[in-house]
């Protein structure tokens, strides 16, 4: 059964429109962009030590 004290105890208010670029430029996170730089360099690095 639900316990709505603790439930509202846990809540959190979601942020406004405005607020969520903000947020989302202080997280880091890892785009496509990021990960395919990262495989390119890391492909570079092993055809140079071959």
């Amino acid at each position: 059964m639900l316990n709505f004290d603790e439930e509202i105890k846990k809540f959190e208010k979601s942020l406004e429109p405005d607020d969520i670029d903000d947020a989302l430029a202080k997280m880091d996170i890892t785009d496509m962009d990021d990960i395919m730089l990262k495989m390119l360099k890391d492909a570079v690095n092993d055809k140079e030590r071959i």
